[in-house]
């Protein structure tokens, strides 16, 4: 059997066999392309058009000689080049960090608090502290404090009575724990998951944040308010005010009312008398907010507000009166698909501590991805071990654990007792990164940055988006080196080639009716004026003209087709003419003319006239010559069957 019949089969048995899992397009040198590759990027280039027969035999042609060069830059070795190498890392590192980010697990999350949001949860609270740095004891202490009023709770006793003992919350001598409504994206994750997990007139089981320990009850449950723009006007009581300076207060919010009431502009009274320092420069426009982000009486007297533009009378709070302004409300039973509405719950998940829940969901999926393995270890060696290289001692080597010793591993890496030890040696003069952990906390720890780190060292065996990605990157590079190698420099360097191209076609270089000419753009109409007299005078300085004008004109001499000269409309050319003024709308910059020399008949271009020309239809000659070599080195095969599958 002969090589070219050998290649044959070759073909005709991928277009047979690999059509079965994905339709290949076509062959070039026995490569496979799919119909799915092709339509990717023909999808990608061709936004514009619709789909028709003739566009897609176009763009074939286009892909299979892109193809065609990307292999000959292969095979040129051009990949293994180190500036090739270089920008392609310069390139992956750029974008691997856009996949890190979980979309679905986000997704997963806005999904979430858009149903959340749809209710708000009357609570009631019982909380004890735990101080930033507790030691273990006064964790168990005041874990042990959290669960006797649990327990007090599971036989029966009253919330409020339960709470005003157990809890620190300094607001439950006033409130028994009743701290009134919330809802989605206003408490940390495990807290907010905790309530809506409580169904009505039922108490939550003690759930742990950083501040402490928290116990909720469910006193009922309403429809969501949503979110509130407003703005306001407060009235702020004087440092430990007196009854009658606090009279005093509301006497002058009841003023400032009177005069909204009668047509005022809220925002000129807002930044004369409003104490909110935040917001009284803005016109008293606060941020957008929620259900239980501020106190119960200025919240409820918010969203009782009816209608865009309406005033609350004044509203006390601890802080004095207020006087508040419906901006906008939106409703939390906006379309769920709405991307605005997702958006908007996107961003508010991005800046909460949620992003930690998201990363947390993603690690789970990253060590399943990435097959990972923990070894079975001598825990008190461990103990040991990492114990003296966090307090700067040389570690000891015992019999089962030295620098060696696997700790845990990846389908392609063993991460071992020396890699744990660099990582100590990083972090132990850092206490925000260790303080407070255990020894199996800090190795979780590593873990989680070992596994992160691995996941996105091997991206492209886990994500086929990024590999195509970074192959896409890859391919267009090779394509400008070895166009740059093939074409472009030899058509610009080959003086020889190019002057046999030019003899033999001469007839394509053709000067048109045509002047010598200085063609002036100035930065504006006082610059353009000031030039054309200095011009008129001696154009023969008009090089010295731009010199001196700081940068506002510039100039260009030449011999230019009429048509490519500037002018507002048909012109009269003659020798010695200064066209008139042409304004750039976008810039406000003017150009016009100084008109040498007229060529009114057509020529034949020289040389170097045609010099330009030339090169670029040298390239296009010198690139239909390589493709045809590369063609016959590797022969391309288009299904046609395939090609009349794709679709319209």
């Amino acid at each position: 059997m002969t090589v070219f019949s050998k290649a044959m089969v070759a073909v005709s048995l991928v277009f047979t066999t690999a059509a079965v899992h994905a339709q290949v397009l076509f062959t070039y040198g026995g490569k496979p392309v799919t119909k799915n590759e092709f339509l990717k990027a023909y999808r990608k280039n061709n936004t514009e058009n619709k789909a028709t027969d003739q566009s897609y035999s176009d763009y074939l042609e286009l892909f299979i000689r892109f193809k065609l060069k990307v292999q000959a830059a292969q095979a040129m070795r051009l990949d293994t080049m180190s500036n090739q190498e270089a920008e392609l890392r310069s390139f992956r590192n750029q974008v691997v960090e856009n996949y890190i980010n979980d979309d679905e697990t986000i997704n997963e999350l806005i999904d979430e608090e858009i149903a959340r949001g749809k209710k708000d949860i009357h609570i009631a609270h019982i909380f004890v502290a735990t101080k930033k740095g507790a030691t273990e004891q006064e964790i168990k202490q005041a874990s042990d404090k959290i669960n006797a009023a649990w327990s007090q709770l599971q036989k029966g006793q009253d919330f409020g009575k339960v709470a005003a003992e157990f809890s620190e919350d300094p607001s439950v001598s006033s409130n028994k724990g009743d701290i009134g409504y919330i809802t989605a994206l206003v408490l940390p994750y495990e807290l907010e998951s905790a309530i809506y997990a409580t169904t009505p007139g039922k108490v939550s089981a003690p759930v742990r944040s950083k501040a402490g320990f928290h116990i909720f009850k469910n006193l009922g449950e309403r429809e969501g308010l949503g979110r509130m723009k407003a703005a306001q006007i407060l009235v702020s009581f004087p440092p430990g005010a007196n009854e009658e300076q606090k009279q005093q207060t509301k006497q002058k919010a009841d003023s400032i009312y009177n005069v909204l009431v009668k047509g005022s502009d809220f925002k000129a009274l807002a930044a004369k008398f409003s104490s909110d320092n935040l917001t009284w420069q803005a016109g008293g426009e606060m941020m957008e907010f929620g259900v239980g982000q501020y106190e119960l009486p200025f919240e409820t007297a918010a969203f009782a507000l009816k209608n865009d533009g309406d005033i609350s009378e004044p509203v006390l709070t601890t802080y004095g009166y207020h006087i508040i302004k419906r901006l906008q409300r939106k409703s939390p039973l906006a379309d769920d698909t709405s991307k605005a509405h997702r958006d908007d719950i996107k961003q508010r998940i991005l800046q909460s501590d949620r992003m930690e829940v998201a990363k947390q969901r993603m690690l789970k999926k990253v060590l399943q991805l990435t097959g990972f393995k923990k070894s079975t270890v001598n825990q008190q060696h461990f103990t040991v071990v990492t114990d003296s290289i966090l307090q700067k001692k040389k570690a000891p080597k015992f019999a089962d654990m030295n620098d060696k010793t696997p700790l845990f591993s990846f389908a392609k890496q063993t991460i071992t007792v020396k890699e744990w030890q660099t990582y100590l040696e990083m972090i132990r003069d850092y206490e925000n990164m260790k303080a407070g952990k255990t020894d199996n906390q800090l190795l979780d720890q590593f873990i989680e940055s070992s596994a992160f780190d691995y996941y996105r060292s091997h991206m492209e065996e886990y994500n086929k988006e990024f590999a195509y990605q970074l192959n896409e990157f890859k391919e267009g590079n090779l394509l400008f080196e070895v166009m740059q190698r093939k074409v472009w420099d030899v058509a610009s360097t080959d003086t020889a080639g190019l002057k046999k191209y030019y003899s033999e076609h001469k007839d394509k270089y053709w000067w048109e009716s045509s002047a010598d000419a200085i063609i002036f753009t100035a930065s504006n109409e006082t610059v353009a004026e000031d030039i054309r007299k200095k011009v008129k005078e001696n154009y023969k300085d008009w090089q010295k003209y731009i010199d001196n004008s700081s940068g506002q004109l510039q100039g260009d001499s030449g011999r230019f087709e009429l048509n490519q000269i500037p002018v507002v409309d048909r012109t009269n050319f003659t020798e010695g003419l200064i066209t008139a003024n042409v304004k750039n709308q976008t810039d406000k910059s003017v150009a016009f003319a100084y008109i040498v020399k007229l060529h009114p008949d057509k020529e034949v271009r020289n040389f170097a006239d045609a010099r330009g020309f030339v090169i670029n239809d040298y390239q296009v000659y010198l690139e239909e010559k390589w493709i045809n070599e590369l063609k016959k080195k590797y022969p391309v095969n288009i299904n046609t069957a395939v090609v009349k599958s794709l679709p319209k």
